[in-house]
């Protein structure tokens, strides 16, 4: 896939195949219809830490010959410049609307971005933590836009599922995680799948660095849980 400079590289993991759905889920079907050039060409979605948004955004690039993934909360530092040229793009993802809201800067230029998006037919996905309607955004012009694209709640995954997440990153590791290894994880750890995540790729470089399975005595060594 070709990467626009202004954009961020991509997490190789993730894709939608590596994403596990809550049962019953609209929002498998929308982003589908989305990457494929169906339906609304805006989106956003909405869900709090841990429920997958980035992981869709990038998942959504993943499927596109040229494309852009923009997480706010790590560019925000560089200016409103990087949104610049984003409209010439088939698809672009802005991540972490909330990183930005009250710059006037920003704000003016997320606004350019969408009209601009509209104007060219590009596809342009968004993501935050709630609503755009609950940011307060210093810009009325702004917050009426982005009542506009197709809003997508995301939830967190129940034990369950998410035991099932784990078990599907570990496999695009190479790895086999057993249930009770993943239910120990869970106990121990935060339980948002960012943190059990990064878990497993301290895991990933430990087996194999050292040559061992997944059992809970190895992940209690590596991890330093009681």
């Amino acid at each position: 896939m070709q990467q626009l400079p202004l954009g961020v590289r991509l997490q190789d993991r993730a894709t939608f195949a590596s994403f596990v759905w809550p049962s019953g889920s609209t929002a498998a079907a929308a982003l589908h219809d989305f990457v494929a050039g169906r339906g609304p060409r805006m989106l956003l979605l909405h869900g709090p830490a841990g429920s997958g948004k980035s992981h869709l955004l990038q998942a959504c690039c993943a499927t596109q010959p040229v494309s852009a993934y923009l997480p706010l909360r790590l560019l925000a530092a560089s200016g409103a410049g990087v949104l610049e040229g984003g409209d010439t793009l088939p698809l672009l993802a802005v991540d972490d609307l909330d990183a930005v809201v009250g710059d006037e800067d920003w704000e003016q230029a997320l606004f350019r971005l969408y009209n601009d998006c509209e104007a060219t037919g590009a596809r342009l996905i968004f993501a935050a933590p709630v609503p755009p309607g609950a940011l307060r955004w210093r810009l009325p012009d702004l917050r009426s836009r982005l009542q506009h694209p197709l809003a997508l709640r995301l939830a967190p995954l129940d034990d369950v599922l998410q035991i099932e997440a784990l078990q599907r990153h570990a496999e695009q590791r190479g790895l086999e995680l057993p249930v009770e290894a993943a239910q120990y994880l869970q106990r121990r750890l935060p339980r948002d799948m960012a943190n059990l995540v990064a878990a497993l790729d301290r895991l990933d470089a430990a087996s194999l660095r050292e040559q061992r399975r997944l059992t809970v005595p190895f992940i209690r060594q590596v991890c330093d849980l009681p």
